[in-house]
């Protein structure tokens, strides 16, 4: 990328200043069609209309099989060592959040920062916009992966009427803040996936929106917009479009490994040492592979 499309992408601003986040102001700029572009390059799926990254559907589909470990098992070996981060408070366990990732970046505010970005935004000849424009923007199938730098106490980027917004706009696919969220109670009962550091009563004040489809760190991870998001019950994985068709390919066959190794522990004739990892017997494993040909073409018609 070219430095004179970077900076402006960069210095955005949104002062919140202690006011709750619907009445704020706020001048947004995003990467050009040709910066997401070139930013995921290896991406061989469609795009939205910005350039973000489509991962398709009966993909994403899939994916809801998908373990954090099977992941781990073909991401650092590519190279890709810093796309997962635990240690969040996960709001509904036993729900899988699989989506799109539609990225947005937050920083402590700055009245340089904003006071240059609200110069850049009149000269764009912007209107003036709330910080909703963000939630405003997602579409089915979006997971919202927001960097609030950690922050609790004026960091809560959704109550429970914005958090029920994007529950139906994104058709429930979830939510990720590294950050916080308020009205928690009111959120408990709401079907929809959510990753968060904190709760906490406040609404959201003193920081800065910097930056909207752009790269992001959440954690230990980085975050590019159009990332297939997969989160379970130990953390997040932030898979680039590219790699997911591969993930997903080998996950069929850890999914029937599992499956025939069950099967023969439930017969009840052999240790686990002759069956897993891999069989020691010429007989059993020529069965395995048979047994791996035919279930990988059964999964694969569906």
């Amino acid at each position: 990328m070219h430095r004179r499309t970077i900076l402006p992408a960069l210095a955005l601003g949104l002062s919140l200043a202690a006011l709750p986040a619907p009445d704020a102001e706020a001048q947004v700029f995003a990467f050009s069609k040709e910066d997401l572009t070139e930013l995921t390059a290896r991406n061989p799926f469609d795009r939205f209309p910005d350039g973000r990254p489509k991962v398709p559907e009966d993909l994403i589909e899939r994916a809801r099989g998908l373990s954090a470990e099977e992941i781990w098992g073909v991401l650092p070996g590519k190279g890709y060592r810093n796309q997962y981060e635990d240690g969040f408070q996960v709001l509904h366990p036993g729900k899988k959040l699989v989506g799109r990732a539609f990225t947005a970046q937050f920083m402590p505010s700055r009245p340089d920062l904003d006071n240059v970005a609200r110069a850049r935004a009149k000269a764009a000849g912007r209107a003036r916009l709330s910080n909703q424009t963000v939630i405003d923007m997602l579409q089915p199938g979006d997971v919202l992966v927001v960097d609030l730098f950690g922050k609790k106490e004026g960091g809560t980027l959704v109550g429970d009427n914005l958090f029920y917004y994007i529950m139906r706009a994104t058709k429930g696919a979830g939510l990720v803040v590294d950050g916080a969220i308020r009205d928690l109670e009111g959120i408990a009962n709401m079907d929809m996936p959510a990753y968060f550091r904190h709760a906490h009563p406040t609404a959201i004040a003193n920081v800065t929106l910097t930056g909207i489809n752009i790269p992001i760190r959440v954690g230990n991870a980085t975050v590019m917009p159009g990332d297939l998001v997969v989160g379970d019950r130990e953390g997040l994985y932030f898979i680039p479009p590219e790699m997911v068709k591969d993930i997903l390919d080998r996950a069929d066959e850890t999914h029937i490994h599992d499956e025939w190794t069950r099967r023969k522990f439930d017969e009840g004739r052999y240790k686990s040492s002759e069956i897993y990892g891999s069989p020691s017997d010429p007989k059993l494993k020529a069965e395995y592979q048979e047994y791996l040909k035919r279930r990988l073409e059964e999964v694969r018609k569906k």
